[in-house]
């Protein structure tokens, strides 16, 4: 009965072959009717009937012939039709639930055939049950052939998606600049899975707002649009600002954060996708069929939208391109956010940092000065370089340049408290290293209030100019020393040049180290010198030899202009023809000096008899200067000033005036007791003198030096004379 029953299957599969088409074409019906998805792509659509053809095909000659089933090969034709649902990321399932419909379909046709071929029921029984179990082992056969280039051919869309989503980590976000990060969002889109891309953003996130939920109608603006190569562009133009109807589609995708792809047609163009009539007929030219809307959200919160057309290929966008875009997306979106976050924070660290900042020096007789910030172009952010001018008691003047490690805010931040701290430590006219010394104490404490003494350090130089005598007196905080340039060297005849010298001063450490002390150096400046204090992003760089860096900083400056403000144009030009990738602070200071006519110096002995005398010297110099209105207030601080000395210092003692935008009086002497205000008793004799001098001069102080102390008070000139007068005989 076997050898029976296999001989009626063989006759029966010979039956059928002339009929393949109708047999496939049942089938196939069937298949369109459980599977209405897979239509829907174009290339499954294609390759489905010529699959089930030699699937047939194939089964029937497996029956007709009666072959083994180590011969039985799936046919290629279904083996493509397994590869195309792999990559449109359909479920294995469903090609398990295709495998089954086609043979039940074909088993059915089968049992038919048999059916109206004999009556015996024996024979339909014996030929049901053997050809079930042959149906079984077939199926099994084939699909696993079919399974196994199935999962071959979703390995390699797997690899491929990973290769695509490699790529667009190192494509997209190689700045810190959101609109750049846009485009390259676009620019990846539309080169692996989109004819046109676009990238509109929230007007919040563009404005530096923080970010929130997005209210309907929300304002976007079109940062980015890109189109594949043979493609017309019918985006509409960056910095486009628009919004979409609260319900559209694109508000929802805002709202929810959910991706959403769309159908459209030529004749069906959503009212929100043409921008215009025009732009809705050049849609329809163009023939957009699939549409995918990706959210931009970045932390919980919404950026903007990004939209992927296709109009070439007939395949929608499917379930593994979605979560392959949306994936994305969302990386570029956080990037989005870190540029965002960081133009955010770099614009109130830049802010803070000029606000800081001197807008302009003060204009001093001492020195003439010129000064350039400029922030890095470095992901880094901003820094905490500063410079400063501060006029001081004697008509000097201190000239500083400092550099706080780090970046952002808290360097910013940092930076303001350390350039008040050297602002209020020069008013008590320290010397130089004296001053670092209490800086360096302002850096460890902060250090310790904030609990992060890893975080804050800085460098500093703090110099001061004397224009008397020509002597400039500097310490450093592990700073880089200043450079001295000459003053003009040359005749009409011969080309003006300067001599430049980088001189070697002892450098301290940076400030916040503790325990180590600063010194100070000195030397002399002829006048029309220039000292050029700079922070080392001026000359360092990664990409930079140092020596010929220094090299290049001497050219310019040994050809430097006359004009400061040229000259820092032209330093910066010439090294740093880039945005920096470090702050640079830059300060040049051309010295002047106060000659004979502008300075008195007389030496007293101490004796209370000489008060008398000084006070008529000082009246004697002040008719010279053409100054004899303020002779009574002079002579009165004169006075105090010498009899303070006298009673309360030792000699020798000098009585200076020194005549520029001010007129200032110094008594010096030996000892370093600092004098003080006191409040005198009514029966009292003395302790008003120092409070007079308070109250009749504008300014007063004591600064300490190696050899005591100098007091000195200062008076405003209504009317100073422009010319220098000579000194009396």
């Amino acid at each position: 009965m076997g050898t029976g029953v296999h001989l009626f299957l063989s006759d029966l599969a010979r039956g059928l072959m002339p009929r393949t088409g109708r047999v496939a074409d049942v089938v196939l019906r069937r298949l369109r009717c459980e599977f209405p998805e897979l239509w829907q792509y174009e290339d499954i659509a294609a390759v489905a009937p010529a699959g089930l053809s030699e699937h047939v095909v194939a089964a029937l000659d497996f029956l007709a012939h009666g072959r083994v089933l180590t011969e039985v090969r799936t046919p290629p034709a279904a083996i493509e039709f397994a590869c195309r649902l792999a990559e449109h990321g359909v479920p294995i399932s469903e090609l398990l639930r295709v495998y089954r419909i086609v043979h039940a379909g074909l088993l059915h046709e089968f049992y038919a055939e048999a059916a109206r071929i004999t009556d015996s029921q024996e024979l339909l029984s014996q030929t049901t049950v053997t050809l079930s179990a042959l149906a079984f082992e077939y199926v099994d056969r084939t699909a696993e052939q079919a399974v196994a280039a199935y999962q071959r051919a979703r390995d390699r869309w797997l690899q491929r998606r990973l290769i695509v989503i490699n790529e667009a980590g190192t494509r997209i976000g190689t700045t810190l600049d959101i609109a750049v990060t846009a485009q390259e969002l676009a620019d990846v889109g539309t080169d692996h899975f989109a004819d046109l891309a676009a990238v509109d953003l929230l007007s919040s996130a563009l404005e530096e707002e923080d970010l929130h939920p997005a209210p309907a109608p929300a304002t976007l603006c079109r940062i980015a649009q890109a189109a594949s190569a043979g493609c017309p562009d019918l985006a509409c133009a960056a910095g486009w600002t628009h919004s979409y109807p609260e319900g559209s589609e694109p508000a929802r995708v805002l709202t929810n954060g959910q991706p959403l792809r769309l159908r459209v047609t030529a004749d069906d163009v959503p009212a929100w996708l043409a921008t215009s009539p025009d732009h809705a007929l050049a849609l329809r030219a163009w023939g957009p069929h699939s549409l995918l809307l990706v959210p931009l959200w970045a932390r919980g919160s919404p950026l903007g939208l990004a939209q992927f057309v296709r109009r070439r290929t007939a395949d929608p966008f499917d379930d593994d391109e979605m979560l392959l875009v949306q994936e994305i997306a969302s990386r570029a979106a956080v990037n989005i956010d870190n540029a965002r976050r960081y133009t955010q924070e770099r614009s109130t660290a830049l802010t803070l940092q000029r606000s800081l900042l001197p807008h302009r020096t003060p204009e001093e007789s001492a020195v003439e000065t010129a000064s350039r910030y400029l922030p890095s172009g470095s992901r880094a952010g901003v820094g905490g370089d500063w410079f400063d001018v501060i006029p001081l008691s004697g008509a000097r003047v201190a000239l500083v340049v400092g550099d706080v490690i780090g970046r952002g805010i808290q360097a910013a931040a940092t930076m303001g408290r350390l350039r008040t701290a050297v602002r209020t430590l020069a008013d008590l006219d320290l010397p130089p290293d004296e001053l670092l010394t209490h800086l360096d104490d302002v850096v460890i404490r902060s250090q310790r209030e904030e609990e992060c003494a890893d975080e804050i350090s800085a460098t500093c130089l703090y110099a001061v100019y004397d224009p008397v005598s020509r002597v400039c007196s500097l310490a450093s905080a592990g700073h880089v020393a200043p450079v001295v340039v000459a003053p003009l060297a040359g005749d009409a005849d011969a080309p003006a040049s300067r001599t430049v010298d980088f001189p070697e001063l002892p450098v301290g450490p940076p400030l916040g180290l503790g325990g180590l002390p600063f010194e100070t150096a000195q030397f002399e400046l002829e006048h029309g010198s220039r000292l050029v204090l700079y922070t080392d992003g001026l000359v360092q760089s990664r990409t930079r030899d140092p020596d010929r860096t220094l090299a290049l900083l001497h050219d310019v400056l040994a050809r430097s202009p006359a004009s400061l403000e040229e000259t820092c144009d032209e330093l910066l030009s010439a090294l740093l023809p880039h945005r920096p990738a470090d702050d640079v602070a830059l300060l040049v200071a051309q010295t002047r000096v106060l000659d004979s006519g502008h300075v008195a110096t007389w030496d007293l002995p101490c004796d209370p008899a000489v008060v008398s005398k000084a006070r008529a010297q000082a009246s004697t110099q002040l008719a010279a200067w053409g100054l004899e209105d303020m002779a009574f207030t002079t002579e009165l601080v004169v006075s105090e000033l010498v009899t303070n000395a006298i009673r309360y210092g030792k000699g020798p003692i000098q009585l200076r005036m020194v005549l520029q935008a001010t007129l200032t009086c110094e008594v010096s002497d030996a000892s370093s007791t600092a004098p003080h205000l006191r409040r005198a008793r009514v029966f009292d004799e003395g302790g008003r003198g120092l409070l007079l001098v308070a109250q009749l001069t504008e300014r007063w102080g004591t600064r300490h030096n190696r050899e005591g102390k100098v007091i000195w008070a200062e008076q405003l000139i209504p009317s100073p004379s422009t010319e220098a007068p000579s000194s009396p005989e």
